[in-house]
């Protein structure tokens, strides 16, 4: 056997180290996907725009100032102004802050709600046709008109309790969350009934140990995947109701813009000044993409059968 063909003996460093942690290896995959690293470089880009913008902007959205109303870009506006001269980037900065937040709160209350009902049916076998009757009946349910309705019927009631901001701000989420969460029940409850017959959980059902535990401490975790790549693509549909429900008048108040408000206030000087419509358009469509780039990227990152390849 010649030098180069011997085997190099392992140091006993190298012989004992750690296991490489599974994120890593998820994070190498991601990051072979370009259009998920685009998307989340864009992503970042959009939430440091809202973020920090209005440290370095610091313009009030909502002064009026009648002398310089429907502008173009220049130093002073760099998006213009509207029809009641007020500064359009000023605007944007604001009304991304409101739409991205009601996106993410939207999403965590929806995820909570589909997952929690999602274990339930796939581990307690008498829970799972009541629960997934309720998951049918929502999903033949007419979204948008049920949104209308919700919106209709309880604002006024929780404007007068909590005030118009964060009144409308709980009636939006709670309305985008409570029509949103049926896809993330019928994931999580297809991987739970394949969970609860492994071999692990049938061991630490052997021993005793309550539902409660199996469910957090071993099924949970092991249905992460399908929650993640669940709560990308649940932000991009909460900002997508959101802005739809702006811009049929019915979300947030005219002196609270999101994306979608700006879009509504922009819908009727669309000839004179497209650029009303075309920057929240604009805004929402690439958040909404980068969104699903993200999911896609989780997605395949996430899937042991693909990892690696």
């Amino acid at each position: 056997m010649t030098d180069a063909a011997k085997p190099v003996p392992f140091t006993p460093d190298e012989a004992f180290r750690p296991p490489r942690n599974q994120w890593w290896d998820v994070w190498d995959q991601f990051k072979n996907h370009r259009g998920a690293l685009a998307g989340l470089t864009v992503f970042l880009l959009i939430i440091l725009f809202v973020a920090v913008g209005p440290w370095i902007w610091q313009v009030d959205p909502g002064q009026i100032n009648i002398r310089s109303r429907n502008q173009g870009m220049s130093w002073q506006h760099p998006l213009g102004t509207d029809q009641l001269g007020r500064d359009m980037l000023a605007r944007m900065i604001y009304g991304g802050r409101i739409s991205v937040a009601v996106g993410l709160v939207a999403m965590l209350l929806g995820l909570v709600i589909g997952t929690l009902i999602g274990v339930l049916a796939g581990y307690f076998k008498l829970l799972d046709s009541p629960l997934m009757r309720l998951t049918d009946l929502f999903l033949a349910l007419p979204l948008l008109p049920l949104l209308l309705i919700l919106v209709t019927l309880f604002r006024d009631m929780l404007e007068a309790t909590f005030g118009q901001a964060f009144g409308v701000f709980a009636l939006i989420v709670f309305a985008i969350a409570i029509t949103s969460w049926m896809q993330t029940a019928r994931i999580v409850r297809g991987d739970v009934l394949a969970l609860k017959e492994r071999e692990f959980v049938l061991a630490a059902r052997s021993i005793g140990t309550p539902s409660l535990r199996i469910n957090t401490r071993h099924v949970l975790p092991n249905v992460l995947s399908p929650i993640m790549v669940s709560a990308t693509l649940g932000i991009a549909t909460a900002i997508i109701t959101e802005s739809a429900l702006s811009f049929l008048g019915l979300g947030f108040p005219p002196d609270f813009p999101t994306w979608g408000r700006i879009l509504y206030d922009g819908r009727d000087w669309i000839e004179q000044y497209p650029s009303r419509v075309v920057w929240p358009g604009l805004f929402i469509s690439l958040t909404v993409l980068s969104v699903n780039y993200i999911g896609d990227g989780l997605r395949d990152a996430l899937d042991p059968r693909i990892r690696g390849r």
